[in-house]
């Protein structure tokens, strides 16, 4: 088995695989590229049980075949490489040799068959979404999902499609993020919860390419498959909390600010708060936004005025400045709207501009108890 391919063009796609691989695997094997060679087409694959990625190449050959490569050392090898092709080839001595212009690097390999196959999914739902659309509804929820073990439901990403629309949920039960979309549609009504890992790798790959993503889905694993890639993964198993009933319904109070100030402002204030709780206060009165934080222990004191558009009785209200932040850096419009009820119920954030048609931002924060 013998195939010709371009150091950078390797080197580029292994680097996406890679974030598949574990660090530490119980399996030696999924410390390994798998390399599948049919003449012209190479793919390469990476796993770590639950998730597999293939990437398949153009590359010059007539040959076919399969082996296991070491990823860390390939990696590190093809890093050093200026532009130029490598020559890979299966010797018989258990080693696959590439021939460089300037030298020859062996490294042993396993057998291509010890590699666990990607799951094939019988039957499957199937639903196209833009890959633009895909990758900002994940970079706009995933932030907000949960790392708690015991509750795995939460540390995913629901997604929910009908004929009406894809609605994006993340939440950590102090954070809430809905991103919605009616301008792209599925043909049945289905949901499911994917996790964090093969999302952040999508996330990656996702806005650099203009193609339509596949996406196949059953109740145990989702496939995507886009330009020369296929990813496989296994769902989370369980039934998402109902996030429309944390919602509030009823908001009178409704604030309306400059984005870039009102973040500016949280920032500063928040380097000043209790480096536990992490505590600011809002007290808005009229067109005042009064930001506050203070640290007992230490002394440490700031205050901000800043004037908005407020409609609504007088409030005193706390957050988490952390969770606030994470919010605010996320919404990419100018101005936004802070909605709130009541001191002990949930303020909720959306942005006024900069939404394409179609698209809905809505983000929940949980308030915290001030103390008087």
């Amino acid at each position: 088995m013998k195939f010709i391919v371009s150091s950078s063009y390797l080197l580029k796609q292994l680097q996406v695989l890679n974030g598949v691989i574990n660090s530490n695997n119980t399996l030696p094997i999924l410390d390994n590229f798998l390399f599948e060679l049919d003449n012209t087409n190479l793919k390469v694959s990476a796993s770590d049980l639950e998730t597999t990625m293939s990437a398949t190449l153009e590359i010059d050959s007539e040959s076919k075949g399969s082996v296991a490569v070491p990823a860390k050392l390939l990696l590190e090898t093809l890093k050093t490489f200026p532009e130029q092709p490598l020559t890979f080839t299966v010797e018989d001595n258990n080693t696959i040799e590439i021939s460089s212009n300037s030298g020859k690097y062996a490294l042993a390999y396993a057998d291509g068959n010890e590699f666990p196959k990607a799951v094939t999914l019988e039957d499957p739902s199937v639903t196209l979404v833009p890959a633009e659309v895909l990758a900002t509804a994940v970079s706009k929820t995933i932030f907000a999902a949960g790392n708690d073990d015991l509750r795995p439901v939460m540390s995913g990403v629901f997604f929910q499609f009908s004929p009406q629309g894809l609605t994006f949920v993340a939440t950590d039960a102090h954070k809430l993020v809905k991103y919605a979309r009616t301008d792209v549609v599925a043909s049945q009504v289905a949901d499911f919860i994917m996790p964090k890992k093969p999302l952040n790798i999508l996330k990656g790959i996702l806005g650099s390419s203009d193609a339509e993503v596949k996406i196949e889905y059953n109740d145990s694993n989702a496939t995507f498959s886009f330009d020369n890639y296929v990813l496989t993964c296994r769902l989370i198993d369980g039934k998402y909390p109902n996030y429309e009933a944390v919602i509030p319904k009823e908001n009178p109070n409704k604030l309306l600010i400059d984005r870039t100030q009102f973040f500016s402002s949280v920032r500063r204030v928040a380097i000043f708060s209790n480096k536990t709780t992490h505590q600011i206060r809002l007290k808005i009165a009229g067109t005042e936004l009064n930001i506050s934080a203070e640290d007992i222990d230490y002394s440490n004191k700031a205050e901000e005025r800043l004037t908005c558009d407020y409609q609504g009785d007088d409030m005193q209200i706390g957050f988490n400045s952390r969770f606030l932040t994470e919010m605010l850096t996320n919404l990419q419009s100018d101005e936004i709207m802070l909605e709130m009820s009541l001191p002990n119920r949930a303020g909720i954030l959306t942005p006024v501009d900069g939404l394409d048609e179609g698209e809905t931002v809505t983000m929940l924060v949980m308030p915290v108890m001030l103390n008087s």
